[in-house]
């Protein structure tokens, strides 16, 4: 009788969004004050709650339902990267923007080398160590913004770590197309085309320069609309709209939702003093959307991965690897350009965390014509591949958070 009571409600909590929802929220909520009673970040305890309500582990929410609401992972990325784009004065830029880009070049270069380098010269092939490599670059920010939000943390070491993993994001797709353009013929069977390598790089160009274009047409039409003497009830309503419409378009496009939403953010924070009003209308609902964002993150983590010895092997060994790669490149970069002690020490540590868009590089090369047309072989490795990154983003998404906070904290502390 209880077994059948249980499994009705488990029936009724998947047959309904909103029930589903409500759970979510709950069990991030009890999780998350559980992380604050132990001194762990909140977000941690929510992608705890969301691992533990899915299929990996007490079944009560169901991979179908979260499935269904993949929207609210989109809603929440514009509003991360808006976010991080508000914060990108052109004022801050003239004085740090070179050395920004230069950190940003540096620690993505060193994950990809690292990554490649030691995963080819003791588990994998070339090609598919530096297929790795490509997408070990990427760099996921949603982690970086909550708790810098949660620590109310401000200065340049916040500013810096903005502008790197603002830029990462576009360093990531440049190196990933490189990369990917280089493995194809070398997997097929055939020499490296100097000519596909420029034609991949010209679409990564295309790909960065449009959804930038995008997103400084959104910012402008945000601008104009709800810049106006509005209440602020009619400018959250119209900066909604917009910015639900242009993720889409930028979706549906096969463009960069992140790039362009940080784009609209610059655009923005630029054009008027009174464009902080955006910003403000959007912060009362952020709180809720992300804690949705990491218990749906946990929701969708696959507890399976980790059983495979092979895929635990690689990952960890990924895992170490680009962590050094992102460390060295970091204190690399800043010793180059002279940026400040702090920012040496500490911002390596912010980049740990890794989730979307390294998923999204992996879910490229599946769907690529390489992985249909390949041999069988070969398309057995790619699908390791892709169990390796899941792997790196199910450890990322746990121990992420604490590694990023331990890095903000530091950083931000007065020496």
């Amino acid at each position: 009788m209880l077994g059948e009571l249980l499994h009705d409600a488990i029936a009724a909590i998947n047959g309904h969004p909103l029930l589903s929802l409500g759970v979510l929220i709950l069990a991030g909520y009890v999780f998350g004050r559980l992380c604050q009673l132990l001194r762990l970040p909140t977000i941690t305890g929510y992608i705890v709650a969301g691992l533990v309500v899915s299929d990996s582990v007490a079944g009560i929410v169901d991979h179908h339902t979260v499935a269904s609401l993949a929207p609210i992972t989109e809603v929440a990325l514009s509003f991360i990267a808006i976010t991080i784009g508000g914060e990108f004065h052109f004022a801050k830029l003239r004085r740090t923007g070179g050395k920004i880009l230069a950190i940003t070049l540096f620690e993505a270069i060193f994950a990809a080398v690292m990554v490649s380098t030691v995963l080819g010269f003791l588990l994998l092939p070339f090609s598919y160590a530096l297929l790795l490599g490509a997408i070990a670059a990427a760099t996921a920010p949603a982690a970086t913004v909550v708790i810098v939000r949660d620590l109310r943390a401000r200065g340049e070491f916040v500013d810096y770590l903005f502008g790197v993993v603002a830029f990462d994001d576009a360093v990531s797709v440049l190196l990933f197309s490189i990369g990917f353009a280089v493995v194809t013929p070398l997997l097929m069977g055939g020499a490296t085309d100097g000519a596909g390598i420029l034609v991949a790089f010209g679409h990564g160009v295309a790909e960065i320069g449009l959804s930038a274009l995008a997103g400084v047409v959104s910012g402008l039409v945000i601008h104009v609309v709800a810049g106006r003497r509005r209440p602020d009830n009619e400018v959250l309503l119209i900066t909604l709209g917009v910015l639900f419409a242009a993720t889409a378009g930028v979706l549906l496009l096969g463009l960069s939702a992140l790039i362009a939403n940080m784009c609209t953010g610059v655009v923005l924070v630029n054009l008027a003093a009174r464009n902080r009003r955006v910003f403000a209308a959007l912060e009362p609902i952020t709180a809720p959307v992300f804690a949705l964002f990491f218990i749906l993150a946990g929701a969708e983590l696959d507890l399976s991965v980790v059983g495979q010895g092979l895929v635990v092997v690689l990952g960890l060994v990924y895992l170490a690897a680009r962590f050094a790669g992102k460390m060295a490149g970091v204190t690399v970069g800043s010793l180059v350009v002279r940026a400040p002690a702090n920012v040496r020490r500490y911002l390596g540590f912010c980049l740990f965390p890794q989730a979307g868009v390294a998923i999204g590089l992996a879910m490229v090369v599946q769907g690529s014509a390489l992985f249909v047309d390949a041999p069988e072989a070969v398309r057995e490795m790619l699908r390791l591949l892709t169990n390796v990154v899941l792997f790196s983003v199910f450890v990322n998404e746990l121990i992420g958070p604490l590694i990023s906070r331990f890095g903000i904290v530091r950083g931000t502390a007065r020496l």
